[in-house]
């Protein structure tokens, strides 16, 4: 029997953020770091709090700020790319059902059109692209 694919809103329902004391190096952080794993909520409010109409912030940037705010040196590289993704793509979700973008989380700040990421969401780069320039203007 298949298994049913969770939903964008349902996998916004992660384990909640913890800290994790590196072992070993991984992606650049090394043993003994205080490394955040953090959760699609924490990405999704941490952006809608502190990442403003018109401007962005890089990803490795997103995730230093995660860190320092729950205590930990460093936030864990992949975990921090699939929740923006799912963040990302929930919110996506929200505005095809009709809500109004400022009131989803506004991914496309922390999204680079020109990164992997913006490639694999539904929404895809150009919009990205494009949500940017409105807000430049």
């Amino acid at each position: 029997m298949a298994r049913k694919t969770k939903t964008w809103a349902e996998r916004m329902n992660a384990p909640d953020p913890h800290i994790e004391l590196t072992d070993k190096a991984f992606a650049g952080i090394p043993p003994g770091t205080r490394m955040l794993i953090s959760s699609p909520h924490e990405v999704a409010a941490w952006l809608r709090k502190h990442v403003a109409y018109g401007q962005t912030i890089a990803v490795p940037a997103l995730r230093l700020a995660l860190a320092k705010d729950r205590g930990a040196e460093a936030t864990c590289p992949l975990t921090a790319s699939i929740f923006l993704r799912i963040a990302a793509e929930a919110a996506w979700d929200e505005m095809e059902a009709g809500a109004a973008l400022a009131n989803i989380t506004p991914f496309w700040r922390a999204v680079d059109p020109k990164s992997d990421l913006a490639r694999k969401l539904r929404c895809g780069p150009d919009w990205i692209a494009h949500q940017r320039e409105m807000e430049a203007a």
